[in-house]
């Protein structure tokens, strides 16, 4: 009994032994589960408080069982900082010291005898380094240290005089002269080194100043320690040789020495945002014609420009707002500072009709014989070499696309003699017209590379169609609020316009008032005039003056011919030709390009997956890939044999030479097409449930996606390529038949293809309009609280509008109630239902844009809607009464009620006759 008691007790029983021990080892067993249950804080709670009650041969105990099992270490800081930390660290070192540190290892050997360390230390006692060493020389500058200190002479000068020679005497006077030419020579390598050093830090590519690990450096770029590096021993060297050739005679170098200091190539150190001319080319020898680029900051993301442009190439940023012609042309002439330019190139935006060089000064066929644009044309005419020898003015406008800007590059052409180049496309937007074709290429490479990098032109154009998109969505978004604010000042204007030049008893007369402004608006339509209003006040003005309206015939004149179709009738049969053929240059061109992505995909992505599957080192399945690459693949093989045939017709081009005929045949496979876009959300949707689940397949597109060889895209990116290339087929056909005579036997086949084109282009639009709609109704369902489903196969969104709810009493007469405002409604009208909402609006401190949350309230079928139209009065106005079989609402709209009147009355009729698509 006695037994049993102490076993079960709270106590622990000490004469018993073998129990004792047993109930210790329960107890552990107890603790144990505890603390394997508790949280990682819990856990150190009970060990901090075990350890505070521990004597201390107990916790001697722990010390040393926590010596044994997590022994100390002592690890080399140079193995876990970053290797410029560590340089950095090691450069407050002596020269001695840091001999003495590269005897501990081999790794810090490596770092102890880096040329950044040296280098200075070096220049510091005027020791410079007799030859530029290569880039992968390593630890010139310490063995060149170590020779000039073991080949000092310690003693003094009266020493060496006396145990020199006689003949090795020199007077007093010529060793001060000795000593005075070295000290100027220090000092003029010194600030020389000084000033390039700060224009390099100025000019740095902003693109690579990041960290050890960014992409360029596994392009080939060096890390910018280095090069730096490199660029300060050239210059120390290039100037030693030219001190050296100016040390043959000492009163020739006295004179030299006051001169500022400049490179081999004579120019003087760059400023700002020029780039030094002999920067680029191999062993400091400069070109005496460079290229020139200006770069206008008026074109999106212009610093990605900047950072593609060229070495060698001198560059010129501009403002565009605030910058004259004459400043412009006076950076020109400075960044050149004396020399010729083989060519300059201009990157600014416009159109095919005009150039946007600055603010005011867009450049067209009506101001460029004004006395400032024509000196401009003629001073940078001067500063390139003649045509003979090369010379050129690239403008990457594609004025060459059209017959005004034909124009205008012939006027310039007469005006200053120069030859300008501009490209030919207009297919692609987003500047993408930079890598189509150039007018009077001659066999060389193409004007843009000789300005741009290629790789970084791609990512720059890849980002502009980027921002183009974004714009689009945006402008989509604020065009209510641009509307309303663009009616407020239109309206504004003209009535200062007309009050300030009519006579009160004018605007009376209503009928002459419209016809005398609709006269104005025809003549500002037909001239592409710089001031818009002036022209109108001035015409208005004239129009009041002299009392006259015109005739009546005046607004009944055809303005229905476009320009194209004007130009048409203007070209000569010769002309006509050459742009049919420079059209179907550009389609095969632009073919080109688009079948090359497609082969990106299949080699990139297609190839590599099917390989790992052959090896058994799976990362998708064979039914993952076929669900995203097989319509694209199909896509692939067609367009491969289309590509064919259009090479094979453009190498046999001949005036009548067709090419609609190959385009039915595509036509006719656009089974592949539509079988792509019927499975293209399919193909999205496997991606991202395979990026998803699958860790390979997601290292494998972060490893994959937006390279260099993907020309930065993803393969989401890579897969909206062929929806655009269909917009693109159209805009390029209808130049064509543009530019085809009827009596032509290919105008009736591009006519057929255009048809054709524009069938397949709907089709996509009606399915891009279906997933619109899906996400609009997603959208909507997730900011209504509370709200019903609303995705429905046949529901579509017509119009949303925000009303107030009014409060009446109903015991007076209609046209006397007193209507009170209570709440903030929404109303969104679909084809089958109208949902009723409550807005609700509430600011955060230090924000401007409110939160506006809607609390769904009801949802009332069309065919069960009641609309009764309430009368305007001095109480109330643009009001009407919604019924519903349990509620009704009185609504009040801030606009027009007869707009959100006549949608909401035609949507119900069309729900009651059962009409509701």
């Amino acid at each position: 009994m006695e037994i049993l008691r102490t076993r079960f007790s709270s106590w622990t029983p000490i004469k018993n032994k073998s129990l004792n021990n047993q109930l210790y080892q329960e107890r552990i067993r107890l603790i144990s589960h505890w603390f394997d249950l508790w949280t990682d804080k819990q856990r150190k709670q009970f060990l901090f408080l075990i350890l505070n009650q521990c004597s201390k041969s107990q916790l001697k105990c722990v010390e040393k069982w926590l010596v044994e099992n997590i022994p100390l270490t002592h690890v080399d800081f140079t193995t876990l900082l970053p290797r410029f930390l560590s340089l950095y660290i090691f450069s407050f070192l002596s020269p001695r010291d840091l001999c003495a540190a590269a005897q501990i290892n081999w790794h810090w050997k490596f770092l102890t005898e880096q040329d950044c360390l040296w280098m200075p230390k070096c220049l510091k006692l005027g020791w410079f380094l007799p030859y530029i060493p290569e880039k992968n020389e390593y630890g010139a500058w310490k063995r060149y240290y170590i020779a000039c200190a073991t080949s000092l002479d310690y003693l003094t000068p009266r020493r060496t005089a006396y145990h020199s020679t006689t003949s090795d005497l020199k007077t007093k006077t010529e060793e001060q002269e000795e000593r005075w030419q070295a000290k100027c020579c220090q000092k003029c390598i010194r600030g020389g080194l000084a000033v390039h050093k700060k224009e390099l830090f100025k000019a740095r590519p902003p693109w690579i100043s990041g960290t050890h690990s960014s992409g360029f450096y596994k392009s080939g770029f060096q890390p910018q320690l280095s090069q730096s590096i490199y660029d300060q021993a050239k210059l120390s060297a290039e100037l030693l040789m030219k001190i050296h050739q100016q040390n043959k005679s000492a009163s020739g170098f006295r004179i030299e020495a006051e001169k500022p200091v400049v490179l081999s190539s004579g120019k003087s150190l760059p400023e700002r945002f020029c780039q030094p001319v002999s920067q680029g080319y191999p062993n400091g020898m400069h070109s005496l014609h460079p290229h020139l680029v200006l770069i206008s900051s008026h074109i999106p993301a212009y610093e990605m420009v900047v950072d593609s442009v060229k070495l060698g190439v001198v560059l010129v940023v501009y403002e565009h707002t605030g910058t004259t012609l004459e400043s412009l042309i006076h950076s020109v002439e400075s960044a050149l500072d004396g020399h010729i330019a083989k060519s300059i190139g201009i990157i600014s935006d416009g159109d095919s009709r005009e150039i946007n060089l600055l603010q005011g000064y867009k450049i067209n066929a009506l101001n460029l014989l004004k006395p400032e644009v024509r000196e401009f044309w003629k001073r940078l005419k001067s500063c390139i070499i003649s045509p003979e020898e090369g010379g050129s003015i690239d403008l990457f406008v594609p004025l060459a696309a059209s017959e005004a800007g034909k124009e205008i590059l012939s006027q310039l052409t007469l005006l200053t003699g120069a030859f300008f180049r501009t490209p030919t496309g207009i297919a692609t937007g987003s500047y993408q017209h930079i890598l189509s074709e150039w007018l009077g290429n001659q066999k060389e490479s193409s004007p843009p590379l000789l300005y741009l990098t290629e790789v970084k032109l791609q990512i720059w154009l890849r980002f502009t169609e980027l921002l183009e998109e974004t714009l689009d969505v945006v402008r989509k978004k604020l065009s209510p609020y641009f509307f309303d604010l663009q009616k407020k000042m239109v309206g504004k204007i003209l009535g200062q316009i007309m009050f300030n030049t009519m006579h009160w008893s004018n605007i009376q007369d209503n009928e002459r008032i419209i016809q005398t402004l609709a006269k104005g608006l025809v003549e500002l339509s037909r001239g592409n005039h710089e001031n818009p209003l002036e022209f109108l006040s001035s015409f208005l003005m004239k129009k009041c003056k002299n009392g006259e309206l015109g005739d009546q015939d005046f607004l009944t004149e055809d303005t229905s011919e476009s320009g194209l179709d004007v130009l048409l009738k203007i070209d000569e049969p010769q002309d006509v030709i050459e742009r049919r053929q420079s059209f179907a240059r550009e389609l095969l061109l632009s073919e080109r390009t688009y079948v090359h992505i497609l082969e990106i995909v299949k080699d990139v992505y297609v190839i590599p997956l099917k390989a790992a599957l052959a090896s058994h080192q799976t990362i998708l399945s064979d039914i993952s890939i076929q669900l995203i690459f097989s319509d694209v693949l199909d896509i692939l093989q067609v367009n491969r044999c289309f590509l064919a045939e259009l090479t094979r017709r453009l190498n046999e081009w001949s005036p009548a030479q067709n090419i609609g005929d190959i385009f039915i045949k595509l036509g006719q496979q656009f089974q592949t097409y539509t079988d792509f876009f019927n499975n293209y959300a399919v193909t999205l949707k496997t991606i991202d449930k395979c990026r998803e689940t699958i860790p390979v397949f997601r290292a494998f597109l972060k490893r994959h996606d937006r390279t260099v060889v993907t020309t930065m895209r993803s393969i989401q990116e890579l897969l909206l390529c062929p929806s655009k290339r269909v917009k693109e087929y159209i805009t390029l056909l209808c130049g064509l038949r543009l530019h085809t005579p009827q009596e032509h036997t290919d105008h009736e086949d591009l006519a057929t293809a255009i048809k054709q084109m524009k069938q397949l282009n709907d089709y996509i639009d009606q399915l891009k309009l279906n997933v619109g709609r899906n996400d609009q109704l997603l959208s909507v369902q997730q900011c209504i609280q509370g709200g019903p489903q609303l995705l429905k196969a046949s529901r579509d969104l017509i119009m949303v509008q925000d009303v107030a709810q009014l409060n009446c009493s109903q015991r007076m007469n209609l046209p006397f109630r007193l209507y009170e405002h209570t709440h903030d409604l929404r109303l969104f009208l679909f084809n089958d239902i109208l949902v009723i909402s409550q807005r609700n609006i509430s600011y955060k401190p230090f924000e401007r844009i409110p939160k506006v949350t809607y609390q769904f309230l009801a949802t009332i079928m069309l065919h069960q809607l009641q609309i009764e139209d309430i009368p305007d009065s001095k109480y109330i106005k643009n009001a009407l009464l919604l019924q519903g079989p349990k509620q009704q609402w009185i609504c009040s709209t801030d606009e027009d009620k007869f707009v959100w009147l006549s949608a909401l009355r035609k949507a119900t009729h069309c729900s009651i006759s059962g009409d509701v698509n």
